[in-house]
């Protein structure tokens, strides 16, 4: 018995199935490959993002590099990768 909700199907009573087709129980979550944190319930899946967006550091000479392995923004100088850019905020 499925239910379409939101762009998710639901198999009532049991779960939700993700875009990957996996079911997730009722009341579980867990993190995507593409850095969502979801949560699976009787109205279907919801996700926000994992992480946090730099915003407030100097464009012209930094530059923010999402690392995809841990969910994370480094903000480093563009000419020298391994020095840190100080960053003021954040959105997410």
């Amino acid at each position: 018995n499925m239910l379409e909700t939101e762009g998710c199907l639901c198999t009532m009573f049991s779960g939700c199935l993700d875009s990957e087709k996996k079911l997730h129980k009722f009341g579980s979550q867990w993190r995507t490959n593409d850095c969502l944190d979801c949560f699976c319930s009787k109205d279907g899946i919801d996700c926000c993002t994992a992480f946090v967006r730099p915003v407030d550091y100097d464009k012209e000479k930094c530059i923010s590099i999402f690392n995809k392995e841990t969910c994370t923004y480094k903000t480093v100088e563009k000419d020298d990768h391994s020095k840190e850019c100080p960053v003021h905020g954040w959105v997410g």
